[in-house]
């Protein structure tokens, strides 16, 4: 196709196909994109549902007249041209609810990754949508793969598409679009959240995917405990599913005769399926949500939780140097002065990591988390702070005390900086009485010790400084 002129700001393109209407159009598309997706397919693709009708789960999103629905059945065009953004676990259906929207609805649909796409593919898809609508009265789906991994600039190229109705995009994301989507697309756009599938809905998948003629064709006996355990990897991700089936059945054929059906066992399924089925996205919601489970079981005392999603992220591949930091802000926040030794082996694990690096790296690691989650806990130290930095913003601030001004330069004693001042190593405890707070902060007491561990004897010691210090 060659571009021709610019209409709109986008330029049109030329040396389409001659065709009388829009239905001749949406055929010729279709069978040219069979063409050129011909070939070995995956199990997972062969099985992608046709039409919404047969998508299994989402059932909030596909129940009648719901926004897909009627954008599905729209062949007219008479309900406009909703953008839609949709948000989910991978292997939720995002990509199989876009292609059945412009099947059902006879519309052109293209499909950009934006792991590969650019600006420059952005432009061309708006003004081959263009070309199409304005010669066929064919409207076209962009069907956009991981819009968060567009930039800003990447995603402004959308909207003028978007705002006039010239394309209908459906973006897919797994990360929250509040924080990966630009405000004026998303404010453009209808937003759909989609939930991880149950084991129902993909052992009802696995059971299709091994009867249905495009996928298995009964080629191969599913025994209850390789359905159970390909259902409990998945971990609600049907594509996953399907990919670790096609990988089992295939194990089995290569040990079966060709007489009969090939039995795929539990152990067909365990020798197919390598631990990267284990593995979440260190940029998705999964990485926040594992990252989130720890520290919360870390702070909880859970130990043996705190060690099950240490276990996750170090199977995920996660970077030891932030699981570490993590360690160490917990070290601080979650257990305190309650242990003070806990943020010394925290840094300790954090330098270990980096000096001996993995494997051996999940050692301290693990040592310092199992300290972490048994030691007594208290956030007393950071809540002080907390509120300290809550009356400074609130303008409780006050003037120095002129004991404690610095006295060094020319000139201050005569301000009275320091005069007053009483050294306290000169006292007999090392304490002596004296205000240290501005008078508008008179007799607050910020820091309150909890009674664990540590900080039981902290209390009981706190009690007399005051004592000493407030004169009372």
């Amino acid at each position: 196709m060659g571009i021709s002129t610019k209409r709109h700001g986008v330029p049109t393109v030329r040396s389409l196909p001659a065709l009388s209407s829009a239905a001749d159009y949406y055929h010729w598309y279709m069978d040219v994109s069979a063409t050129l997706h011909s070939g070995a397919t995956p199990l997972a693709v062969r099985m992608r549902p046709l039409v919404l009708e047969e998508i299994v789960g989402q059932k909030h999103l596909l129940q009648r007249g719901s926004p897909l629905m009627s954008l599905a059945s729209d062949v007219g065009g008479s309900h406009g041209s909703a953008s839609i953004i949709l948000w989910g676990p991978p292997g939720t259906g995002k990509t199989t609810i876009a292609k059945a929207i412009a099947r059902g609805s006879q519309r052109k649909f293209v499909e950009l990754s934006a792991v590969t796409a650019g600006v420059k593919d952005v432009r061309q898809t708006i003004e081959e949508a263009l070309t199409a609508r304005d010669l066929y009265g064919v409207s076209t789906v962009l069907f956009l793969d991981e819009i968060h991994r567009f930039t800003k600039a990447q995603q402004d190229a959308l909207l003028p598409g978007v705002e006039n109705g010239w394309i209908i995009l459906i973006a897919a994301t797994t990360e929250n679009p509040s924080f990966s989507v630009i405000s004026p697309l998303l404010s453009r756009s209808l937003l759909l959240t989609l939930n991880q599938l149950d084991d129902d809905e993909v052992g009802e998948l696995v059971d299709r995917a091994v009867t249905d003629a495009r996928g298995l064709k009964n080629a191969v006996v599913l025994e209850p405990e390789a359905r159970a355990l390909l259902v409990r990897l998945s971990s609600g991700d049907a594509r996953r599913a399907l990919t670790a089936l096609e990988a089992s059945a295939v194990s089995a054929a290569n040990h079966s005769d060709a007489q009969s059906p090939a039995v795929v066992t539990a152990e067909h399924v365990a020798s197919a399926v390598d631990r990267a089925l284990l593995r979440y996205d260190r940029q998705g919601d999964e990485h926040y949500d594992v990252i989130s489970a720890f520290i919360k079981s870390v702070r909880g005392s859970d130990v043996d939780a705190a060690i099950h999603y240490l276990a996750r992220m170090i199977e995920a591949g996660e970077d030891p140097r932030f699981i570490a930091r993590r360690i160490i802000i917990s070290a601080a926040e979650d257990v305190g002065v309650a242990d003070p030794q806990a943020l010394v082996i925290a840094v300790a694990a954090a330098d270990a990591v980096q000096m001996i690096g993995m494997p051996e790296g999940r050692i301290p690691l693990a040592e310092a988390v199992v300290y972490l989650a048994t030691a007594p806990k208290s956030n007393a130290a950071y809540v002080a702070l907390d509120a300290a930095i809550a009356d400074v913003r609130a303008g409780k601030i006050g003037r120095v005390p002129k004991p404690l001004r610095d006295a060094h330069y020319p000139g201050a004693k005569r301000l009275g900086h320091g005069k007053g001042y009483q050294y306290s190593h000169d006292s007999e405890y090392g304490v002596v009485k004296q205000q240290y707070l501005p008078d508008i902060l008179k007799g607050t007491e910020y820091y309150t010790p909890t009674n664990n561990g540590n900080e039981r004897d902290v209390s009981a010691r706190l009690a007399k400084l005051r004592e000493i210090i407030h004169g009372d």
